[in-house]
């Protein structure tokens, strides 16, 4: 196939994409609260805020902003609600558990992930610092760093918060809870082995996948197990229809395994097709794993929390499709001026501009959900967490499609630029995602408040601010690293001096990150050891003249 033909094709498939969008609109997709956009909510929910993560006093100003709510006069329809939120309830206990393991290894990885980190960072300014070990050495730490957050934080984070949701979304309880406490086990296992055969010096040498096969086997089984619960409570549902969250969550839990095992399979990729594999990976795993989860927690988080239902569901399902027809093929940008096929890379590039489609889908879905909403922000901090990461996937996604262009991509290759998106993804947007939504579930899994609200503030401010540092430093510090490597009359060295002043801003705003996490590990430790004022039952059943009223 040549280049020609390539690009046709895609040009065609994404005008295909475009007139699509525009029959969206013609069709009055964007018509506000569809049936199938209400199908998170109980009957007479609708208008009804719910943020666990508030105090009484800021729970009342909440609602205050979004209007005022009553319940349903009617007896009979005052019945049917009661009933469903007890069943809610139910629901929510029957997962309190295997969510709390999930996200309390997610606060352990994290901690962990971000130490090695911070380390790592230290020592690209300062490459004498803690060097007595060979586990201490860059190469080393800096793999371990990675691996502790694409297999510890990031999954840990993405299965427990799945876990309590799905139930929720199928309004039933979850079923066959063990074998995800198994499968807990076993991929933690695995990944402490994996870190510790990188730690005394033994990996694949491919980025995202160093942890040597035979250790994968454990991850895969881990995994295996994981999902069964997920399967069987969908198989035990109560809902006619799936929620797009569902949609996002049940595929992201089916592409990444296809992936981890394709690239896993040992002695099947060799030479060039295993660096096209070992990137075909590595952004699929963001794109098709990741971003799928993220996105799913932001469709039922925002919705439930302002009380309103998303604006456009039809918009929700073009965006998934999208995603899941575009992303495939992103990766091989990342191989430009390699002996991969130029017909390849021109793809790859093609459908990163394409990628454009499913990333306004959502920014435009978000931002009509939210509109005449924002004050909330104020208010409710998982909605600030949420938010923010939405808006910074819209960013990411931009960047990653025009960073895929030739002219671009040959000043930030090999650069720090890189490393700049690559965490304006996987942080600003995965994990500030993750910590709002843990702010909402935990509250419901432990049925306590948490004990410090001004630490939630703080932790947001820490975080978003340290990561602003990070990312500028890095973004203009590798700019003109890239700049230097393509000035032939300047030395090499040139190119790592000029860095050496954005290295230490990104050790400075990683420190700060840092904290932030250790506030969170802190807070969410004093919730566990029951500190703080206690939950009074199930919040729900409260008028809202009662000033502790919380909806479930």
């Amino acid at each position: 196939m040549d280049t020609v033909t390539t690009l046709l094709l895609a040009f065609i498939i994404s005008v295909t994409g475009l007139f699509i969008f525009i029959w969206s609109l013609r069709k009055n997709l964007f018509d506000a609260d569809p049936a199938a956009a209400r199908v998170i909510f109980s009957e007479g929910e609708v208008g009804r805020v719910e943020e666990p993560a508030l105090t009484a006093q800021q729970l009342a100003s909440l609602q205050d902003t979004v209007g005022e709510h009553r319940l349903p006069d009617d007896p009979e329809r005052a019945a049917r609600l009661h009933k469903e939120l007890e069943e809610r309830l139910q629901a929510d206990r029957s997962t309190s558990l295997v969510s709390f393991v999930f996200l309390s290894c997610a606060i352990v990885w994290l901690i962990i992930a971000s130490s090695a980190g911070l380390i790592s960072s230290i020592k690209l300014h300062q490459p004498d610092f803690l060097t007595s070990q060979a586990w201490l050495t860059f190469g080393r730490l800096r793999t371990m760093h990675l691996n502790a957050v694409a297999y510890g934080w990031c999954p840990m984070a993405a299965f427990g918060v799945a876990i309590w949701t799905i139930p929720r979304l199928l309004k039933t309880e979850l079923v066959g809870g063990r074998f995800a406490l198994l499968g807990c086990m076993l991929w933690n296992a695995g990944l402490i082995a994996g870190l510790g055969s990188i730690a005394a010096g033994f990996n694949s040498g491919l980025e995202w996948l160093e942890i040597p096969w035979q250790i994968s086997i454990l991850l895969v089984a881990g995994g295996a197990l994981i999902g069964l619960p997920l399967v069987y409570t969908l198989q035990n549902r109560r809902v006619k229809h799936l929620y797009v969250s569902v949609w996002y969550m049940g595929a992201a839990l089916f592409w990444f395994p296809v992936l981890y095992l394709v690239a896993k399979i040992p002695g099947l990729h060799f030479g060039m097709e295993e660096a096209t594999m070992n990137w075909w990976f590595g952004h699929n795993v963001l794109g098709l794993y990741y971003t799928p989860i993220a996105l799913a927690t932001i469709y039922y988080f925002l919705p439930k929390i302002i009380g309103r239902p998303i604006q456009s569901y039809n918009l929700s399902l073009l965006g998934f499709w999208a995603l899941a027809f575009f992303y495939g093929q992103v990766g091989g940008h990342h191989l430009i001026g390699s002996a991969v096929p130029g017909w390849l890379i021109t793809l790859s590039i093609v459908q990163s501009i394409m990628m454009i489609v499913p990333v306004i889908a959502f920014s435009v879905n978000q931002h009509l959900t939210m509109r005449g909403h924002f004050k909330t922000l104020i208010y409710s901090p998982t909605l600030r967490f949420i938010v923010l990461g939405g808006m910074m996937y819209t960013l990411s996604s931009l960047q990653g499609s025009f960073e895929a262009l030739r002219s671009i991509n040959t000043v930030t290759h090999f650069t720090h630029f890189t490393v700049a998106h690559a965490h304006l993804g996987l942080y600003a947007f995965f994990t500030l995602v993750m910590f709002g939504a843990m702010y909402f579930v935990m509250p419901r899994v432990m049925s306590w408040e948490w004990p410090y609200p001004k630490l939630i503030a703080l932790h947001f401010w820490l975080v978003v601010i340290g990561f602003g540092i990070y990312f500028v430093g890095l973004t203009i510090g590798g700019v003109l690293q890239g700049l230097d490597m393509l000035d032939p009359s300047k030395p090499f060295m040139d190119s790592v001096r000029v860095t050496i002043p954005y290295l230490e801003a990104r050790s400075v705003g990683g420190g700060i990150m840092t904290l932030g996490h250790l506030v969170f590990a802190f807070h969410f430790i004093a919730m566990a050891l029951r500190n703080g004022p206690a939950r009074i039952g199930p919040a729900l059943f409260h008028r809202r003249a009662a000033a502790a009223t919380q909806g479930a």
